[in-house]
């Protein structure tokens, strides 16, 4: 039976700031993610080594207008619901809300979009599923506190919490507190607007600001049960199971600590503590973490109601990694895998290390998981009108028949699946429109130009089959 239970959550996912623009609109103050450029500089200030402050002026900034969802929302959620999407996950953009974060009270124009935007999904039964911060820090906390690094972040954030969960309570069911907590040590501007000045230890600078996500994460949730007891917190990581390249055991060692760094936040999300591990690291490298009393009791007592993660593809590592071999796109460094083939971004595609790592997952933490995101990037074609995206339908096809296996064949529970970018949106790692995941095509290209036009591509009808049958229909 391939079958999925009734209640099981399909839909897709985005993020506000790779699809909504409006970055000015509504009384929105700028976020991190609004001077992070599209070309040859969006690495260096991704990963916090090139100032955005010294940017040519002619940069492009891709967030400023996304897809304009902001002004278009109606239209694709009634597409969503046409494909009959059961839930949808996007994000809050926090600086349409507290546009410098230090406001007294959120910006009244800004809840009301998204309550609006709530009302919209709950008219056509769509549940809402809200990423509260997914790579998007109001730009004042950097440019005045140096944004995670700060301990005043935490409330900051809480207070955009208090103000989300109050108004939205009954509405939004379903909240995750950081998307892929874990790509601050990877991408730390992109992830949590850290950059690094001149005589700073970058691995300290990460693990301080870490740890403040981490007790705000907790404290949010803690929030979150007293104003709603009905509602649930997740915890999200971008995972995928490291391979070792050989059976030899140093290579085995080698995979195992390279997890082990992945899984780091998630372990004190849903376990509530850091673990042995992780102390032993950070006293290797000579790391001090601040903490205050009473830090220790919150990460106990506020562990997450469930695991949500991203996956796109399985990774491949050794003790000594040949990185001549390594594969393109990837943000977290992998051999080739000679085993399996590759997405045009370099990305493996492996949907067998989907169930692998949901069974990690479940193993490891025994909580429900949520898949909320899985998809292949891809140049796709308008030809005569009509765009047949197969390989698309393939990837997907493949990593569904992983998905239903590890929860009717090996019993992982699972709330749902919400496929990423089901409509064309800005890519994070590399700014292009012409990378694209959706089941709808929007007219955009790299450098903005475009009409914006939605269009169906052949993927968006197989899906709406996929979701009708529950899962048993993947033609």
């Amino acid at each position: 039976m391939s079958k999925l239970p009734d209640n099981f959550l399909w839909g897709g996912a985005t993020a506000a700031n790779q699809c909504e623009g409006g970055y000015n609109a509504g009384g929105k103050g700028p976020g991190t993610v609004d001077v992070i450029p599209w070309g040859p500089n969006r690495r260096g200030v991704m990963d916090g080594t090139l100032d955005y402050h010294d940017l040519p002026g002619d940069s492009y900034f891709p967030s400023h207008e996304a897809v304009d969802m902001y002004h278009r929302y109606k239209e694709d959620i009634a597409l969503f619901a046409e494909m009959g999407f059961k839930c949808y996950r996007f994000s809050f953009a926090w600086s349409r809300i507290f546009p410098t974060g230090e406001e007294e009270e959120p910006n009244e124009e800004g809840l009301k979009f998204y309550e609006d935007f709530i009302n919209e999904l709950i008219k056509y039964q769509i549940e809402p599923v809200v990423t509260i911060c997914h790579f998007d820090v109001p730009l004042h906390l950097e440019q005045k506190y140096g944004s995670w690094k700060s301990r005043k972040l935490i409330d900051f954030y809480l207070k955009y919490c208090d103000a989300i969960f109050k108004r939205f309570k009954g509405k939004v069911k379903y909240w995750m507190t950081f998307n892929e907590i874990n790509m601050l040590m990877h991408l730390p501007f992109l992830g949590a607007g850290i950059s690094f000045k001149a005589g700073e230890n970058p691995e300290a600078v990460k693990y301080q600001a870490a740890h403040h996500e981490l007790v705000a994460s907790a404290l949010a949730t803690r929030l979150a049960h007293e104003i709603d007891p009905d509602c649930q917190v997740g915890c999200m990581l971008a995972a995928g199971t490291f391979y070792p390249y050989s059976c030899n055991p140093e290579d085995v060692w080698a995979a195992l600590e390279r997890d082990r760094g992945n899984y780091f936040f998630i372990d004190v999300q849903s376990r509530g503590a850091y673990p042995n591990y992780a102390k032993k690291l950070l006293e290797k490298k000579g790391i001090a973490v601040a903490m205050e009393p009473g830090d220790e009791a919150v990460l106990k007592e506020n562990t997450v109601d469930y695991i949500a993660f991203s996956y796109y593809s399985s990774r491949l590592t050794a003790a000594n990694p040949d990185y001549s071999t390594m594969t393109g796109g990837n943000v977290m460094k992998s051999m080739r895998n000679p085993h399996l083939k590759a997405s045009e971004w370099g990305w493996q595609i492996d949907p067998l290390g989907l169930r692998t790592t949901m069974n990690q997952l479940y193993d490891r933490y025994q909580k429900p998981l949520f898949i909320v995101e899985n998809g292949l990037g891809a140049v796709d074609e308008v030809v005569n009108g009509e765009i047949n995206d197969d390989y698309r339908i393939d990837y997907l096809r493949e990593h569904i028949k992983a998905m239903e296996a590890a929860v009717n064949e090996d019993g992982v529970p699972l709330i749902g699946y919400t496929p990423w970018g089901c409509i064309d949106i800005v890519s994070a790692s590399s700014g292009e429109m012409k990378k694209r995941y959706g089941f709808i095509y929007v007219d955009k290209d790299n450098e903005g130009h475009g009409s914006l036009k939605r269009m169906k591509k052949k993927s968006f009808d197989w899906y709406k089959k996929v979701i009708a049958s529950g899962g048993e229909e993947l033609g």
